[in-house]
């Protein structure tokens, strides 16, 4: 039986679900696991041929990888607006410390974030990521956050490191 493809399954594909397996087939043999940047430069180069096991309730099913463009996309790789709702420029970020900080003394803080350049965060790592870069932010992506419309716009609520925020 042929593995199925990726690539048919499209955007619905769980490329980045907990529950997919990556699985690498080295031209030479070996046989190793993981999704990130060297393994997808490896399949690129035809180095390699990438699979993924994608557990069912009752079965798994194996499926070729066979869209690297869409897998890179989803893994972070390559930057796909779409899927994250941002675009990669220097962000207007306007944002406020959230009303009722409980412990002053918390080393994280919730703050409410508008981002006035017309981007939408989907993807709080890529955010995250981001905002590191632009502004030195720390922000938790381990935790919940949130967003809510309003006559204003939507608005984003976020944990961030304490000592990382400046005006």
């Amino acid at each position: 039986m042929e593995p199925r493809s990726a690539a048919a399954a499209g955007r619905d594909f769980p490329y980045t679900s907990r529950t997919t397996c990556y699985i690498e087939l080295h031209t030479d043999g070996r046989v190793t696991h993981g999704a990130d940047r060297t393994t997808y430069e490896r399949a690129v180069a035809g180095e390699s041929k990438l699979y993924a096991v994608w557990p069912g309730q009752w079965s798994s099913h194996l499926f070729v990888i066979d869209d690297l463009n869409e897998y890179a996309k989803a893994h972070g790789i390559k930057h796909d607006v779409q899927r994250t709702g941002l675009a990669e420029h220097a962000h207007q970020v306007r944002w406020t410390e959230s009303g009722g900080e409980r412990n002053p003394r918390s080393p994280y803080i919730s703050i409410e974030v508008s981002l006035e350049c017309g981007c939408e965060i989907q993807d709080i790592d890529v955010f995250a990521t981001q905002m590191r870069d632009q502004k030195g932010w720390a922000v938790a992506t381990s935790v919940g956050w949130g967003s809510s419309s309003g006559p204003g716009g939507v608005t984003y609520s976020l944990r961030v490191r304490r000592k990382s925020l400046t005006a």
